[in-house]
């Protein structure tokens, strides 16, 4: 019986879209816009699509390449 193994869907990604560089990316725009403006609304609009994109890339994204089994190996 074989098993397939599973490859990180993160192995597919170039250095710029790895977990690390999606948060820091994320940490520095939203604390920047606070930092630069240090208006609270303004922070809030840019922190609400910066969220929702960190939040799919790091949360959502890796399990879809999981389940839809593109990343199984067959050896």
């Amino acid at each position: 019986m074989s098993e397939k193994k599973l490859i990180s869907p993160w192995s597919y990604k170039r250095w710029w879209c790895q977990p690390w560089s999606i948060m820091l990316t994320g940490v520095i725009l939203i604390s920047g816009s606070w930092l630069i403006c240090k208006i609270i609304w303004l922070t809030i609009l840019v922190a609400i699509p910066v969220l929702i994109w960190m939040g799919f890339f790091l949360l959502i994204w890796p399990q879809l390449m999981i389940r839809s089994g593109v990343l199984e190996d067959e050896s």
